[in-house]
Formats: C-alpha cells, sequence, structure tokens
C-alpha cells in the first residue's frame, strides 16, 4: 500500500473554495496550484485541434449506443483525474467511446476501467474495485490517471498527428504533478508517449537533459529509470493495455496489472521525500 500522504482531489478542493467543510487544508500556494489545473482542464475540454476527432466523439455521443441510449453523453474531451499530490501517474491511449466519452472521466464506464480499478484497489490506490459514472464516489489516492489523447478515436486508433496535439497537456500535467517519481504506461502507444512527453518537459524546463540511448522499448512488466527533467530519478513502468482484446484473451490478466501497481507502490514510497 502506498504511504498516504495528503491526497488533493480538484471536486474537493473545489468545494473548499466555494466555502463548503471538507478537510483538506488550504494555502495559498494550494489555491494557485487549483488555478493552474482549472485553467488546464478548461483549455482541455474547450479543445477542437484535431477535426477527425471532434467529428467522432460528437457523431457517438448523438447516436449512442442501444444500452445507453438513456444517457446524455459527455461528448467532449476528457481531463486527467485523481490526486493532485500523486506521486503516481497512470497513463493510458485515449477515452473509450462509450467509456469515457459517454461518462465525461477517463476510464470509467467500460471493461478496461473495471480491470484497472481493481487492480489499484487491491493495493490501495483507490477506495473501490470499479469506476461506473462521475458520481459513483470513487477517490484515488497518491495516484493520477490521465492520456496521452483526450478525445474518443475512431477504432481506438489515433493518428500521430492527432496524439502530437494532446501531448501539450500532458506535459503540463507532468508539470503539475511535481511530486510524481514513478508513471506506468498501458500499453506501447502510451510508453511512446510518455517518453515524448519527458523530453518536452525538458525544453519546456530549459535544463540539460539526456535521454537514455538506445530509447527504451515497450515490454509487459518493463522498468526504467530516467533522468527527470525536474530533478532526480523518474521511473517509468510498463503494462498491456487493460483492453477488452487483452484481457479476454488473458494476455493482460487482473493480477499481472496488480502486479504492476504493487511496484509503483513500492518505488514510489522508495522515493517519497
Amino acid at each position: 500500500m502506498l504511504k498516504r500522504s495528503q491526497t488533493t482531489s480538484l471536486p474537493f478542493l473545489e468545494k473548499r473554495l466555494e466555502g463548503e467543510v471538507v478537510t483538506i487544508p488550504s494555502s495559498a500556494a494550494l489555491k494557485a496550484n487549483l488555478r493552474l489545473w482549472r485553467r488546464l482542464n478548461s483549455e482541455i475540454v474547450a479543445c477542437e485541434k484535431c477535426p477527425r476527432l471532434v467529428a467522432y466523439r460528437e457523431w457517438v455521443a448523438k447516436t449512442k449506443k442501444r444500452e445507453f441510449r438513456d444517457w446524455d453523453y459527455w461528448g467532449k474531451p476528457i481531463t486527467g483525474f485523481g490526486d493532485l499530490n500523486a506521486r503516481i501517474i497512470v497513463v493510458g491511449l485515449a477515452p473509450a467511446a462509450h467509456g469515457g466519452n459517454r461518462t465525461g472521466r477517463i476510464f470509467t464506464g467500460d471493461s478496461s476501467a473495471q480491470t484497472l480499478m481493481q487492480a489499484l484497489h487491491s493495493v490501495g490506490l483507490a477506495s473501490q474495485p470499479f469506476s461506473l459514472h462521475r458520481n459513483d464516489g470513487l477517490q484515488l489516492f497518491g495516484v493520477y490517471i490521465s492520456a496521452v489523447c483526450r478525445c474518443a478515436p475512431p477504432k481506438n486508433k489515433p493518428t500521430p498527428d492527432e496524439i502530437r496535439n494532446c501531448l501539450p497537456f500532458l506535459v503540463r500535467e507532468f508539470e503539475l504533478l511535481s511530486k510524481a517519481k514513478v508513471v506506468v504506461a498501458l500499453g506501447q502507444i502510451a510508453f511512446n508517449g510518455v517518453l515524448t512527453v519527458i523530453e518536452m518537459l525538458a525544453q519546456k524546463l530549459k535544463v540539460e537533459w539526456q535521454p537514455l540511448r538506445p530509447r527504451p522499448k515497450f515490454h509487459h512488466g518493463a522498468h526504467f529509470e530516467l533522468p527527470d527533467p525536474r530533478g532526480g530519478i523518474l521511473h517509468l513502468l510498463a503494462s498491456y493495455h487493460p483492453s477488452r482484446q487483452n484481457t479476454q484473451t488473458k494476455r493482460l490478466t487482473v493480477e499481472m496489472l496488480t502486479d504492476v501497481s504493487a511496484r509503483s507502490t513500492l518505488l514510489a514510497n522508495e522515493n517519497s521525500s
């Protein structure tokens, strides 16, 4: 289990600033950080850089899936979700057409979400082993979940240009999640995206930084220690994506993903200040 520090999630902080009584302490620095998160998330939700993705996500939200015909689909880009004091960042590919694109929360409302939450819950990173909708009570502890692409892509395949358009959002999340020293990449596209994001962050911060050579290659269970542009070491763990295609064929099981999640907590604890 991850050593518990004070966890902070965006909805709870917003309640605090609106005057509701919660147990999370406030500070000037915390409020400033919250403003940056609000600005970033507003930009993500309003993004229309990729015409193909805009058209697809809106078409899905209009036509819907029969079992969800009574749902009011989100149909917009998806922000990240989780603990703003996270020491672990989980990066996926993109929201599912009838998952995140329907519910408005990353890894929510589909089979991939259930597999991921079972693994996170088993090692104490999630309050429950399911992620059904935005008001299901899910909380994440010490972990923040994001993606390389914020819109549901046709056939779950964003183009390289669409990924490039989205990666600056992930760079800004990495910059704000300054305590995170462990990244779990779910799938090869997420893995390669994270490597690019680290390079982009180094360029943004204008620091001397040398990537690993040869460039790390994806395989399930891989662990690489990378120079962190923010200082120190950043641990990159790789896992197959918990897509239905992988879980139904047993290429990835809940036990396999739980093992990766457990290693991420151990690394986060070892690198906590």
